[in-house]
């Protein structure tokens, strides 16, 4: 069994995860929600299985290498940090509707890296400015930030969702935590994907200098990493001293979403030296 076909079994189990994950809250059934619990950690273990062994077929291709180096890879990884973070969150929180959130966003990250035509998942070997133990810092750290962002977003959704059905006219909101939990929660995660972006950043531009010279161009990819590091910067100075919270910090980690999906996709439409992650 190769890694694609492993990576590909996982799409579908994140995919049934998402599903149990939605019908358990829709339905408020508390043993779905438990075998949504189950089948999500076991989709967490066969991504990991997956890139451990796409890993491993690398080197058994004679250019051994991390798995981290185009957008499949990415995508996979992506998914990863998406599901293991809302795990932590679920043992922590002990509410399963953030999955119903969360988790179709893993599922629709592994989709998109398993069913697209235009993502290739054969295994390359690495370009000579991505020979450098710096990639696997930068693109661990960014990813993790980005999962960070992505469960933020879901759970900005929940906030407004049960901001604007206060009061109570939605049983099926009845679930979701405290509206103060849910934002302190988005707040807790945003603060995570920040200095994870940030370490990210850092250690791309320590990268760059080291495959081409200079820690900064101004390519595409760079200009708007640091567009999205000034949102998530103005939205945590807002919290901080500002005192902004609720539908406010929502709607602007909603925005920041946005900002990680162009900087991630909408980059690779425009020429510059990240082009190479399609």
């Amino acid at each position: 069994m190769d890694s694609s076909l492993v990576l590909s079994i996982t799409t579908f189990i994140y995919g049934l995860g998402a599903f149990l994950y939605v019908v358990a809250w829709i339905f408020k059934n508390p043993l779905l929600g438990k075998l949504a619990t189950w089948v999500t950690v076991s989709g967490v273990a066969c991504n990991t299985a997956g890139i451990i062994l796409r890993w491993v077929e690398s080197y058994q291709l004679g250019f051994g290498r991390a798995p981290l180096s185009n957008l499949y890879e990415s995508l996979v990884f992506f998914a990863l940090t998406i599901a293991a973070l809302y795990l932590i969150i679920e043992q922590r929180y002990h509410n399963r509707t953030i999955g119903a959130f969360a988790v179709p966003l893993a599922f629709l990250s592994m989709a998109y890296a398993s069913l697209s035509p235009n993502i290739s998942d054969q295994i390359q070997p690495l370009l000579p400015a991505l020979k450098s133990n710096w990639l696997i810092a930068h693109v661990v750290t960014c990813f993790i930030g980005y999962g960070a962002f992505v469960v933020a977003f879901g759970v900005s959704l929940m906030y407004l969702l049960k901001n604007r059905s206060s009061g109570g006219k939605h049983r099926s909101l009845n679930s979701f935590p405290k509206a103060k939990v849910l934002d302190e929660l988005t707040y807790r995660m945003i603060i995570l994907g920040f200095l994870f972006l940030s370490i990210g950043i850092i250690t791309g531009a320590v990268w760059a200098n080291s495959a081409w010279g200079r820690y900064w161009g101004w390519d595409p990819k760079e200009t708007w990493s640091l567009i999205t590091w000034f949102v998530y910067a103005t939205l945590l100075h807002a919290r901080v001293m500002r005192s902004w919270q609720g539908k406010r910090i929502a709607v602007l980690s909603i925005v920041g979403f946005a900002a990680v999906l162009f900087t991630y996709f909408g980059v690779n439409l425009l020429p510059g030296l990240h082009s190479y992650g399609t």
